[in-house]
């Protein structure tokens, strides 16, 4: 008779021959203890069999029933989980926490099984590891209340349930298995049968079922078909919740791909690389671990509840993947792991750090000395300790480094820690550069091998600050006593472009830019160089698209609404009537507008109304919005006009925070901001209901609704409860993505309701554009072109600012062992005079043809008019030649920094120059002219209007060719060409012609600068120093470190400012520098 295939019993015996071959021996549910849910048999074999002599001690204590005692032992521990505990303390207790800890009773320490040794020096552990026993039970009826004897003694019997299939690891139950045939019943059935019938309490006998009791019971279960498998930690009967635990498809999709073995289940790899013994075990040892969180119920009130983690198969993957390429690759690798948000990425980068810091090679070494967490999430700092302190039972695995903990500076934190080897540092992204002058200060750090895992890294993580980094640990091969000339050290920096051997670099991020990219993507051909056919990827992807289809994240582009400004302007005196630069008048025009009353005031009568009829009733009466603002400004005016209309209406519970950094002033050419010039807003004194409170938990709570933002909280700010997204500034690319990001985390009813998306600024297809590129795999749509350095190297020669003798004394100087900071300025001068002579040059000639061209306008000469236009367009172009020079010294080095650690030039003249011009560039200073102006006092508004155009969802497409990250190969094209001169009548009048599409955004420069004056002032040492001594010897003194400290200290605001400083010495020393100029300015005035 011809077997049926479809049928589940076929399912499950090809499951259980598959595992038997990979070592999981076939048992009997005879043999298994229904009450105690135990395979006894396997648990006192597993210890007789490891632990002779301890089992001798405790059966000189229980000489009869010895075995009976010993069970009773394991039996009380497995009791005492509580299913509602949060103490570390609890986790002992368990099956996770008994296969963990093991037992002490009695003065005996007993353990329940052998985790894989992290090395092979001790044969003991290793023969022990061979003795663990697994166990594979089929159709195992599980409840102890399902038997005659519970009928008579209570009247009640529990149905003898069965399930399909249940592992045990040396006796204990890890795991139980439902399956079901696609043919017959679809996967969701056999979640269906879990919440139904699988219960925690017997529902006949309301007694708990031991198997199925979280914690105390089996630590995961699956539900499996043919083509897709779905876990839970913990049967809750209704509310039991499963993940997919899908490999995900080709496309990045949700669910599982046909297999390319015809003759293997789509799910195959469940059971072929996830429960193999050896793989299992891993799972149990190194990733599954117990969670805190603070919940929130629909009244508001918090609570804390513990969750079982078990990795999701991309975590296991990535991580396991990960690990086996550092054994078989070696040190020296670079990983791009591009993992959507609702990936997991806190936990995925706490198992990698965790495994890496005890990874040993195969000649028993270890790998890494030290793992270096780079993140700026407080959230995961306390995640990885705790996640790490579970495997290790110890403390001082993981040491964060920052002002609060420990005693000292954070450069003796780090120092201390890294001479220590503490196996996880954990330091912020400012703090980084500190681990640089750590290792380079110590001839012992120099030779030992570092991991460093980037959390949401990109290339500012990558550039100049991971290239010293590498500088440091490759010019460990010289001995201290070796004299070091520029040459050597030339060779250094060049070996370094081509990675170190001792550092590995991990690189976690959801939205990798072309750079970020480039730089830790791997090519599918390694013998071929990065190019359009042979484009750096991912080492590992989880895409955007599979986190929606399985749940994870929220699809932010459906509900998007955008709107049109339209309006006029008009001269109040049109006689007077000025000529401008056209560009600069145009974007002074938008910003005037932007920050008119009446604009402002009409889009926040939208923004409220909207959400009092659409938004604040979900959630049960808790959710939350957020308006994006282009400025400080604006956020400023935003306030005080969403206070203004809340008050008039006289509404109830909708109250705004505004976040901002440092402080804003307003001046006479501010639309409509007389009456607010003399005063300075911060978020303190904008924001009094906050109360001393962190401005994330304050929004958290039920004192505010909506959050008014300027580039603040549009990334890494996770709040689930925002629903709703006003938008009125310009998004594009990895900003537009992590911006509308800040809506797609989940929260219960919150995929019911929906998420809202207002956008007064951007087109839809626009936003389409920005998103489409991470939806599935990031692709580049080309590599950098390398040769570009060549042309811009000689671009920078041809200037004739520099000769190439200064060059070469410049870098000698440099890289002298005594190297004289005199010397080093000195051979900068006369290229520094050079420049500064032709500019001033330029821009007396550029004042002088200005005025000649004027008068002869009045004359209205045309002869002498166009000798007049053709001297000032010669003058211009001289001024703007020597403009662009300075911005290609820094085009150049950041470009030569970046390209030259994927390409290997051994060019030692793009290295000179790369230096000459880094140190160059701060020297050459610009003047503002008064055309930089734009008078707008003349300007007035007579008409406006505000229109809704569409509501509609933004499909994302699969499978898009269209939309591919961009590299950036225009490198120093940029050319010195007319400005187009108009009179601000005729700019205005074009502008009525068109909807906004500028925008000028403030800068948080000012903040961080006016942050730093602060701290400078209050240090009575170095305003001692600034009042009595010159210029270079307060820049000698403490005034460089206060600077530092006070940049270091700075909160999350300013950590993109702090980023660029550290990683850029040239940026450092401007950024001093005008601290200087600041705090003297300031001086003068009082």
């Amino acid at each position: 008779m011809r077997t049926d295939v479809t049928l589940e019993t076929e399912f499950q015996k090809n499951i259980i021959a598959q595992m038997q071959a990979q070592g999981w021996q076939l048992g009997s549910g005879k043999d298994y203890h229904r009450e105690h849910a135990l395979y006894e048999a396997d648990l006192l074999a597993f210890v007789q069999s490891t632990q002779e002599a301890q089992w001798n001690k405790f059966k000189g204590i229980f000489p009869n029933d010895t075995e009976r005692h010993f069970l009773e032992a394991v039996l009380a521990q497995l009791k005492k989980a509580d299913i509602n505990a949060t103490d570390a303390d609890s986790r002992r207790f368990g099956t996770l926490g008994v296969l963990r800890h093991g037992l002490r009773t009695r003065g005996c320490r007993f353990s329940f099984c052998q985790f894989k040794p992290e090395h092979g020096l001790n044969p003991e552990l290793n023969e022990n590891y061979k003795k663990n026993i697994f166990r594979l039970v089929p159709e195992l009826v599980y409840s102890p209340y399902a038997n005659k004897q519970e009928l008579e003694s209570t009247g009640k019997q529990a149905k003898k349930w069965r399930i399909d299939l249940v592992l045990f690891i040396n006796g204990f139950p890890v795991a139980t298995m439902e399956l079901k045939s696609e043919f017959k019943q679809a996967v969701h059935q056999a979640m269906s049968q879990y919440r139904k019938t699988r219960l925690p309490k017997d529902p006949e006998t309301n007694k708990p079922e031991p198997l199925l009791t979280f914690k105390r019971g089996a630590l995961v279960h699956f539900a499996v078909s043919q083509y897709e498998v779905y876990m839970t930690t913990h049967l809750n009967g209704d509310s039991t919740y499963f993940l997919p635990f899908n490999q995900g498809t080709k496309e990045q999709g949700a669910g599982n791909d046909v297999p390319e073995d015809p003759n293997q289940y789509a799910t195959a790899y469940l059971w072929s690389e996830v429960l193999t013994p050896e793989n299992l075990l891993n799972i149990i040892g190194n990733f599954i671990h117990l969670q805190i969180d603070e919940k929130e119920d629909w009244e508001g009130k918090k609570y804390k509840k513990e969750s079982l983690i078990f990795p999701r198969y991309h975590q296991w993957n990535v991580v396991t993947k990960l690990i086996n390429a550092a054994l078989e690759e070696g040190t020296g690798q670079k990983y791009l792991i591009r993992h959507s948000a609702g990936s997991g990425k806190s936990n995925s980068i706490a198992w990698t750090a965790h495994q890496l810091s005890t990874l040993y090679d195969n000649n028993n070494k270890k790998m890494f000395d030290s793992v270096i967490v780079v993140t700026d999430r407080t959230i995961l700092d306390a995640q990885l300790q705790d996640t790490i302190y579970q495997f290790e039972h110890a403390d001082g695995v993981v040491g964060r480094i920052n002002n609060k903990e420990g005693e000292g500076s954070k450069s003796e934190k780090l120092a201390k820690a890294l001479e220590m080897a503490q196996p996880i540092i954990i330091v912020t992204i400012q703090t980084f550069p500190f681990v640089l002058r750590a290792i380079e200060n110590s001839a012992n750090l120099k030779q030992r091998k570092y991991a460093v895992i980037a959390d949401e890294a990109h290339s500012s993580q990558s550039g100049s600050t991971a290239r010293q980094l590498k500088e440091t640990l490759m010019l460990e091969e010289r001995q201290d006593e070796d004299e070091l000339s520029s040459e050597d050290i030339l060779d250094a920096v060049m070996a370094s472009r081509k990675g170190s051997e001792n550092l590995s670099f991990y690189a976690f991020t959801a939205t990798p830019k072309d750079k970020t990219l480039q730089l830790f993507g791997r090519v599918p051909d390694p013998s071929m160089p990065p190019s359009k056919t042979n484009k750096p990827e991912a080492y590992h992807v989880y895409s955007m698209r599979q986190a929606i289809e399985e749940g994870f994240i929220l699809d932010v582009l459906k509900n998007y609404t955008n709107y049109k400004v339209i309006y006029k302007l008009k001269q109040k005196i049109e006689e007077k009537d000025d000529t401008v630069d056209a560009k600069k008048a145009k974007i002074k025009l938008n910003q005037w507008v932007r920050l008119h009353d009446h604009n402002i005031s009409q889009k926040v009568r939208i923004i409220i109304e909207h959400f009092k009829a659409n938004v604040m009733g979900l959630l049960g009466g808790q959710a939350k919005a957020m308006v994006v603002t282009s400025s400080r400004k604006e956020a400023v005016r935003y306030k005080q006009a969403f206070d203004k209309y809340v008050a008039e209406q006289k509404y109830a519970n909708i109250q705004a925070m505004v976040a901002f950094s440092g402080e804003v002033e307003f001046n006479e050419n501010d639309t409509d901001s007389t009456h607010l010039i003399g005063q300075k807003f911060t978020e303190s004194n904008m924001n009094p209901n906050l109360k001393g409170r962190e401005m994330r938990k304050a929004f958290d709570s039920d004192d505010y609704q909506v959050m008014i933002v300027a580039n603040k909280y549009q990334t890494g700010f996770d709040q689930p409860k925002l629903c709703a997204m006003y938008v009125d500034k310009k998004l594009g690319g990895v900003e537009c993505v992590q911006t509308l990001s800040r809506l797609n985390r989940t929260y219960p009813a919150k995929a019911e309701s929906g998420t809202f998306v207002l956008d007064f600024f951007n087109e839809p297809q626009d936003i389409l554009d920005a998103f489409q590129p991470y939806y599935q795999t990031a692709e580049l749509a080309d590599v950098s072109n390398p040769d570009q350095v060549y042309d811009l190297f000689e671009k920078l020669k041809a200037t004739g600012v520099f000769t190439w003798a200064e060059v070469e004394q410049f870098v000698e100087a440099f890289y002298a062992k005594n190297k004289s900071a005199a010397a080093v300025a000195n051979i900068c001068k006369p290229a520094m005079q050079r420049w500064q002579l032709r500019y001033n040059s330029a821009v007396a000639d550029y004042e002088v043809t200005k005025q000649r061209l004027e008068i002869t306008k009045r004359i209205n000469e045309p002869v002498l008019i166009a000798n007049a236009e053709k001297e000032f367009a010669e003058a211009k172009k001289e001024r703007e030649v020597l403009e662009i020079f300075k911005k290609d010294l820094g085009s150049f080095t950041r470009f030569y920094e970046f390209i030259s650690q994927i390409v290997a030039f051994d060019d030692k003249e793009l290295e000179k120059l790369s230096l000459f011009a880094r140190n160059l560039r701060p020297l050459l200073r610009e003047k503002i002219t008064q055309d930089d102006e734009v008078d707008l006092s003349n300007v007035t508004m007579t008409h406006y209007r505000l229109s809704k155009l569409r509501q509609q969802d933004i499909q994302l497409q699969v499978n898009s060719t269209e939309h591919q990250i961009e590299p950036g190969n225009d490198l120093g094209t940029a050319k010195a060409k007319e400005k187009k001169e108009d009179f601000l009548s005729q700019i205005i009048q074009r502008l009525n012609e068109m909807f906004i599409t500028d925008n000028l955004l403030d800068s948080d420069m000012v903040g961080a600068l006016n942050m730093t004056v602060g701290h400078l002032e209050a240090n009575s040492k170095v305003m001692k120093q600034f009042e009595n001594n010159s210029r270079d010897q307060v820049m000698r003194g403490d005034f460089p470190d206060v600077v530092e400290d006070a940049l270091l200290s700075a909160d999350d605001a300013f950590k993109e400012i702090v980023l660029q400083l550290f990683s850029d010495a040239e940026r450092m020393n401007s950024f001093k520098s005008l601290a200087y100029d600041v705090l003297m300015s300031s001086r003068k005035g009082i």
